[in-house]
């Protein structure tokens, strides 16, 4: 069976994308590795994205892929963006980070908000393909849902009255800005003619077959 390392350390992000990888693969954590993370000194998050698929291809000889993503809320000037997973970390894990954004937004009459993915794939001896998938929304007045992780709770994407938290997996794993990531990497994968058999077989073509 072929190998992909996943260049994350969260849980959560590492089962999102193992969904949208064909089973043909054989999905490798970091961790199995006993692989730390690299310090993300990128300044947006293509850089970082960049930045770790360069760093965990030190370690393989096969394909890996890695993604930056955040939260970007427009009245709190973008914030916590690149420092999302650094934020929550900082107000003691997702949930308490949610109330305080949600404190910081109780005046604020806009709370449009996006959430970005910035995917990077590397072939060994490959340079580095990055797309970058986004997701305009807004935040909700609370903490909504189970589902999901990260900020899922209190996004609204455009055109629907639920949260991530609210949605199941099935319905939010085509919405989000990872799967609108993937679909630009497959794009631009198909135009490059890299490899492209290869990372054909490498999607979910349940998922896929239809882009």
């Amino acid at each position: 069976m072929k190998k992909i390392l996943i260049g994350t350390h969260n849980k959560g992000k590492f089962k999102e994308i193992s969904y949208l990888i064909s089973k043909k693969y054989k999905k490798i954590s970091p961790v199995a590795l006993n692989i730390k993370s690299p310090k993300e000194t990128g300044k947006n998050f293509r850089s970082n994205a960049n930045l770790k698929a360069n760093f965990f291809s030190k370690f393989v000889d096969y394909p890996v892929i890695s993604d930056d993503s955040g939260l970007c809320i427009k009245s709190l000037k973008n914030m916590p963006g690149i420092y999302s997973s650094r934020f929550a970390s900082r107000n003691g894990g997702f949930t308490q980070a949610m109330k305080k954004i949600l404190k910081k937004l109780y005046k604020k009459k806009n709370r449009s908000a996006v959430f970005v993915c910035s995917l990077s794939f590397k072939y060994p001896k490959k340079k580095i393909i990055n797309v970058t998938g986004r997701l305009n929304g807004k935040i909700s007045k609370k903490i909504l849902g189970k589902n999901g992780f990260g900020y899922d709770p209190i996004f609204i994407p455009n055109s629907y009255d639920k949260t991530f938290g609210q949605m199941s997996k099935s319905k939010k794993i085509l919405l989000d800005h990872r799967f609108l990531a993937f679909k630009k990497l497959k794009k631009k994968v198909k135009n490059l003619k890299i490899c492209f058999y290869e990372f054909y077989i490498f999607l979910n073509l349940e998922l896929f077959y239809l882009l």
